[in-house]
């Protein structure tokens, strides 16, 4: 098998069986797993002092987590950013969501479960008014934690992929902090509300 040209995230419900079924594939090349069941900031470390190790050829180095936590991320940004020579990263979560937008814009998704499906909306975030705004958000002005977070998911995948809209830093920045106000119980809709103005501003 030739080495990849990049790295990337898998999305899988099994992350484990993802994590040893990529050894075996990624071989003769050598593979460095890091799977936890939430992946922390001191795994984070690990995986910056196992990149600096040098490599004569391609190194790919597989985090398989069920949760990661924000700080872990951030700390790992500019690694994924500007890896060093020869090192590959490759992130495997059951859930795009468990993912802050900042590292899914480093690393393309190259695989999706069947039953990670994204929840369709109908904005077009290139062609917003307030209008559709206002409609929108009296549409799920009763959503719950867990739909929310699916529809901000949605809200990503439409802008990025459907719509192919390159984010500003400060886009990016508030879809992140989406996930984290909806996990500090914030209300649904004035998350929503945050993200979807910022497409209007930015028009």
């Amino acid at each position: 098998m030739q080495a990849l040209k990049k790295g990337h995230i898998l999305i899988s419900s099994d992350v484990e069986a993802e994590c040893e079924k990529l050894v075996e594939e990624l071989k003769p090349f050598r593979s460095v797993v890091f799977f936890e069941e939430n992946f922390k900031i001191e795994h984070a470390k690990a995986v910056v002092a196992e990149a600096y190790i040098s490599e004569s050829q391609t190194k790919y180095i597989i985090l398989g987590a069920f949760e990661f936590t924000s700080v872990a991320q951030n700390s790992l940004l500019k690694l994924l950013e500007e890896p060093p020579t020869n090192i590959e990263f490759i992130i495997i979560s059951p859930t795009k969501s468990n993912l802050l937008a900042t590292v899914r814009s480093r690393l393309p998704i190259l695989k999706v479960d069947t039953h990670h499906q994204n929840t369709m909306i109908d904005l077009n975030f290139s062609h917003i008014d307030y209008a559709e705004v206002f409609r929108f958000l009296k549409e799920h002005s009763r959503i719950k934690k867990s739909k929310a977070k699916e529809l901000v998911e949605a809200m990503y995948h439409r802008a990025v992929v459907v719509d192919k809209l390159i984010l500003s830093e400060a886009q990016l920045e508030n879809f992140d902090k989406a996930y984290r106000l909806i996990d500090l119980n914030s209300r649904p809709q004035s998350v929503l509300a945050m993200l979807i103005m910022s497409f209007v501003k930015e028009r």
